[in-house]
């Protein structure tokens, strides 16, 4: 009679994030409790890998009497609740990243098989892997269901609606969230998203709704007769064909169609939309951890208070590691980047915004291993890997980058204040063009030991008007040099509440690979405003064919980051590298030749006002086609540029090869002066002909970019530094082919199917689809015998063990999809 009660009850009603979050910090706090261990937290299965938590969190966190109390108590208590609750989830062992259950439809259709590459450490390797990658985290086996919209749909409420449109009036204070990616119209009223108020015009906004972020919600804030109106439009960028190549970016658009979605359609036809709405995270169809972007009432009026500032506002905005730094950064911009009416007398947006990105590991504008100095103006709504460089567009251009080739600027602190130095002198120069633009400074979470001398030092060197900390509750040895810095300054030091996401699908190793592997794939034709992605794999893509030596040499130097290398074994560090494009513009370049090391040790305040007269070599848009790029050195000598060349090649060492290793220092490389140089963008050094003397560049730098550095006469310099080796570039093919044959088996199921209700049989068919079959079985079987990976059929413990001890030390493990025919038997 319990079971059966138990069994009547109803379902709990949706809860808050808010609420949600409040509950766990609370049980969390009980957990620590001596005098009641049994309400730690056992009942649940924990994840791979933990939610991410707050500085003031972990000091909570004691890991240990309370969790060896929860470990004792574990078997107990968790043995019926688990039981049950698998049983109703039906969650297989090892418990996936999204529940597989329903299968997806229209975008996702092709892939519902390919998932459970996804799942675990089938196909990416787990965080102790020598190649630095960590699985996708698995859910919890409790799943809380979020409300996401407070609108409900109705008939009154929708204006019109088709295939690929929809028109919605949204009543005041009330809210929508949408997850995929779609063009967003404002007709009436003003509405708010991640930050922004968007007024009724003419413009249409991009955004980007993945389920691997917390979803943007679409709110009213006032209407016409109570009421705003906006359409929201499917839109067709490409950037979904990148499930096509990496599993990482599999099952995070929308699926098919939501309750809300069958209501805007007549006649129950299906949607091909790119687009879903949602009303709780209950009805994702894909059953994900879907929760909406909430904003803490901290943040809206510390953002209200920066806006105040205008033009003055020069804002640092720095705390730990998954505080939500990039969230309110994003916030605070697009705020800034509201367009206004002109009725209205608030500050206006006419001269953009300054984004001071000094975080290399998650930069929001650029592939990971950059700082960089970017001039906006519009609002971006979507994570970083849908906007990965800005190429001079119309919604903002890259004043200057700096390449440090890390995540992290702690092997090489110098370096990385001078480029911070350099950015602000641009800024400067920037205001006499924008005298009333803003700035906002994206410090890393690197905020311990030499990273907080770095951050104090910057406080008191930049000249800023406001830092913004992002955690209530320390940890003091942080926040009071922090404040001491900001009363030497005599500015304010604000304080915040942390806001970290509570649960991750994609680990930030995996986020800056899917991040760089959309940079090297979105292309930006002249003709369209908003970018494209391409699903063309790397190993397919045209190459630029470079000379490094001979009397056409375009290469004139390639750096190795940090410790001294042997130049004969420069080819292998080089090959199938991640490198950075960097152009030299002046012959003191390397540092330790001229002045500019030492700089913690004190730099003069005069010396962040020097060297302004430095034009930026990315200011040209030239919207030319790029169809061949000639990176040769420049023919005229009257051009002088090449001044800076004869210093270089004087600490030049040919290998046998006959690359130029470009190496200055003792013990370690000397990095190349900010000040003297800047980043064009990073390339892939796919192949080195050693008896033609060339390089394979597959890069998505513009060719006017580098015809407009090699004009000005500046060198090109290769920097290979300590990026993530791009294992995503070599599993491609793979990825690609398995893709292709899974539409093929699609293809001819349907065939089949209406071949017998029509009861015919065409031979000629069955044999050109066998031929097409055993083609695309080839193709998987060459693409999956590539160097530097292993496909692995059985994905137990042991096999992943032997396979271990047998591939070598850059391999990656690969699945085969599910329910397909083994490899071993082709």
């Amino acid at each position: 009679m319990k079971r059966k009660a138990e069994k009547q009850m109803p379902a709990a009603a949706p809860v808050s994030a808010f609420a949600a979050r409040k509950a766990r910090q609370q049980q969390l706090q009980s957990a620590v409790s001596v005098e009641k261990p049994a309400e730690v937290e056992p009942v649940r299965e924990p994840p791979s890998k933990k939610p991410r938590h707050t500085s003031e969190e972990d000091h909570v966190q004691t890991r240990g009497a309370a969790k060896k109390k929860a470990e004792s108590v574990k078997t107990k208590a968790a043995q019926k609740p688990v039981k049950s609750q698998k049983s109703r989830e039906q969650v297989p062992e090892p418990e996936p990243v999204e529940d597989t259950s329903q299968a997806p439809s229209d975008e996702e259709s092709e892939q519902d098989s390919a998932v459970e590459e996804i799942n675990g450490d089938n196909d990416v390797p787990v965080g102790d892997d020598e190649n630095g990658y960590e699985s996708p985290t698995e859910i919890p086996v409790e799943m809380q269901n979020f409300p996401l919209s407070k609108a409900r749909l109705n008939k009154k409420s929708i204006a019109y609606s088709d295939e690929q449109t929809l028109c919605v009036r949204i009543k005041e204070k009330m809210n929508l969230a949408l997850i995929g990616h779609y063009d967003i119209w404002v007709k009436r009223g003003v509405v708010s998203l991640m930050g922004a108020k968007l007024h009724p015009s003419a413009r249409i906004y991009r955004v980007y709704a993945p389920s691997t972020h917390s979803l943007p919600v679409i709110k009213c804030v006032t209407g016409v007769d109570g009421e705003a109106e906006i359409e929201v439009k499917s839109c067709h960028s490409g950037i979904y064909r990148l499930r096509d190549l990496s599993p990482l970016y599999q099952r995070i658009w929308n699926g098919k169609n939501t309750s809300a979605d069958k209501l805007t359609f007549k006649g129950g036809q299906n949607s091909k939309r790119t687009f879903s709405v949602l009303y709780t995270s209950a009805d994702d169809p894909l059953n994900r951890h879907l929760r909406p972007l909430h904003l803490e009432k901290q943040w809206s009026s510390a953002i209200r208070s920066l806006s105040q500032r205008g033009g003055q506002l020069r804002a640092l905005i720095c705390g730990p590691k998954a505080s939500g730094k990039s969230t309110f950064s994003r916030y605070l911009l697009n705020h800034l980047l509201s367009p206004a009416p002109q009725v209205e007398a608030d500050f206006s947006n006419t001269d953009g915004v300054a984004f001071l990105d000094l975080d290399p590991g998650q930069p929001e504008f650029s592939p990971m291993g950059q700082v960089y100095l970017a001039h906006l103006r519009s609002p971006f709504f979507g994570p970083p890997f849908t906007h990965p460089s800005l190429d001079d567009s119309l919604d903002g251009t890259m004043v200057r980058a700096h390449h440090i080739g890390a995540t992290s600027p702690k092997d090489d602190p110098d370096h990385y204040v001078l480029a911070a130095m350099d950015l602000m002198d641009r800024y400067r120069s920037l205001l006499a063009t924008y005298p009333q633009c803003p700035l906002i400074i994206n410090y890393p979470g690197w905020i311990f030991g030499l990273g907080l001398e770095v951050a104090t030092w910057l406080v008191k060197s930049l000249g800023l008007s406001d830092v913004v900390y992002m955690s209530e509750k320390g940890p003091m040895e942080v926040v009071e040099p922090l404040g001491q810095a900001a009363n030497e300054a005599r500015i304010p030091l604000t304080t915040l509440p942390s806001q970290p996401t509570d649960f991750v699908s994609r680990s930030s190793a995996q986020l800056r690979s899917m991040q760089i592997q959309s940079y090297f794939h979105m292309s930006r034709p002249a003709e369209v405003h908003n970018p494209l992605w391409l699903d063309t794999p790397t190993s397919r893509t045209r190459p630029i064919l470079v000379d490094y030596s001979g009397p056409r040499q375009g290469i004139r130097g390639i750096m190795v980051m940090g410790s001294q290398i042997n130049p004969e074994l420069l080819h292998e560090v080089l090959d199938g590298s991640i490198v950075g494009v960097v152009a030299v513009e002046s012959p003191n370049a390397i540092l330790g030749q001229g002045a500019g090391s030492g700089v913690l040790d004190g730099l003069p305040a005069g010396k962040k006002d020097s060297d302004n007269e430095m034009e930026s070599s990315e200011s040209d848009s030239s919207s030319e086609e790029d169809e061949d790029v000639n990176m040769d050195g420049p023919d005229d000598a009257a051009k002088d540029p090449a001044s800076a060349l004869p210093s270089m090649e004087a600490n030049i060492a040919r290998t046998p090869e006959d690359l130029p290793y470009l190496f200055i220092g003792s013990g370690t490389n000397n990095p190349l002066d900010p000040k003297a140089s800047h980043c064009l963008g990073l390339a892939i050094v796919r192949s080195i002909n050693a008896s033609s003397r060339k390089l394979e560049l597959v890069t998505p730098i513009p060719g006017s970019k580098i015809r407009g550095a090699i004009e000005q006469g500046h060198g090109i310099v290769l920097v290979r530094g300590q990026l993530d080796n791009p294992n995503w570039a070599i599993s491609e093919d793979y990825h690609a082919a398995r893709a292709a044959e899974k539409r093929h088996q699609q293809s001819v199921a349907k065939a089949r199917k209406s071949k017998d209700a029509d009861g015919q049989d065409d031979a000629f068919d069955s044999k050109m689809q066998a031929k097409v079959s055993a083609t695309l079985r080839d193709r998987i079987r060459r693409a999956s015998k590539v160097p530097w990976m292993t496909v692995i059929e059985d994905n137990s413990r042991r096999q992943r063990e032997a396979a271990n001890r047998e591939r070598s030390l850059w391999k990656l493990r690969k699945k085969a999809y599910p329910g397909s025919e083994s490899e071993t038997d082709w």
